[in-house]
């Protein structure tokens, strides 16, 4: 500013000069040194007046942001899917570490039940490891954050490495009932299932074709529960959340392909479901729950879904 002031100073001064060398040197002298200095205060008014909004809008803006990032608190209630208690456990920790005055919690109570809660208003997001059934959507928006495999699962001790998904729905139907006859060793195959309205009973029962004529010996409400008693019997097989196995149990083949994170991506394993969160359309989330929305659903969470054995969407 000040090399812009000396220029409009010196052209003032050159015209001084030359109307000096034309008329009378004292008046014509007084004349331009008064334009010379209304120049320059015209010139400084001018862009003062420029630079000075610029500015205030620059140093407001980062006090803005930085406001509303340490006022971020409360809560955010999560409730459904057992499923997914790995993947939205490494979501809640991440979240709580960006957000030390927010507080994630989780309700582990099934999908049907997150649903339900998602649309009753007692929990701001709602977890299911099925979509949306025909007559839950209204009212209510499901969001997938990630793609997971079934495993169907045995002891370790059963000798059987491959099933085809036809011959885990006659087990389930109860149509085979020694593993004798699918290549294992002679023993009385028990069946390990999940209770009704869980996300991964639905999607296994949908993609054998064996809803309404399961035949199950114990009928468990989490897959933790259900892990636990496979391992725990030789002649068991149940069906668990790839995102949830362990070395307690194996995952068999199933018609040949491995349930893993690459073989779901594809499409090649076929006993798979998604992985979804559940908003109420009526219910504005808090800021706090909007963030963690936000923070699912992003491009930031893909690594932490993928350490909780499950395949993100966003990517």
């Amino acid at each position: 500013m000040k090399k812009r002031i000396v220029n409009v100073l010196q052209a003032s001064i050159v015209a001084a000069a030359l109307l000096a060398g034309c008329g009378g040197a004292d008046e014509t002298g007084a004349a331009a040194t008064q334009a010379a200095q209304t120049a320059v205060q015209a010139e400084q008014t001018t862009t003062e007046a420029a630079e000075a909004p610029q500015t205030t809008a620059e140093v407001a803006q980062p006090a803005d942001t930085a406001a509303t990032v340490e006022n971020l608190s409360g809560t955010v209630s999560t409730d459904g899917s057992t499923s997914m208690e790995k993947v939205i456990g490494l979501l809640s920790e991440s979240f709580m570490e960006q957000y030390p005055d927010v507080e994630v919690t989780y309700n582990p109570t099934g999908s049907g039940s997150g649903v339900t809660a998602a649309k009753e208003g007692s929990a701001d997001i709602g977890l299911a490891s099925r979509d949306l059934k025909d007559d839950e959507k209204d009212g209510l928006t499901q969001t997938t954050i990630a793609l997971d495999g079934i495993a169907i699962i045995v002891n370790p001790e059963n000798s059987v490495e491959d099933l085809s998904v036809d011959q885990i729905a006659r087990i389930y139907k109860g149509e085979v009932t020694n593993w004798s006859e699918v290549g294992g060793s002679d023993g009385e195959i028990v069946c390990i299932g999940r209770e009704a309205g869980s996300g991964t009973r639905d999607g296994f029962e949908t993609i054998t074709d064996t809803k309404d004529s399961c035949k199950l010996s114990q009928e468990l409400t989490s897959t933790g529960d259900v892990i636990q008693t496979v391992a725990g019997n030789p002649n068991a097989v149940g069906y668990a959340s790839l995102a949830a196995l362990n070395d307690t149990i194996k995952a068999v083949t199933v018609d040949g392909v491995a349930p893993t994170e690459a073989t779901v991506l594809d499409g090649s394993y076929k006993i798979q479901r998604n992985f979804n969160i559940i908003t109420n359309d009526s219910k504005e989330l808090s800021p706090a729950a909007q963030a963690f929305f936000d923070f699912a659903t992003g491009t930031d969470a893909a690594e932490l879904i993928s350490q909780g054995g499950a395949v993100p969407t966003a990517k």
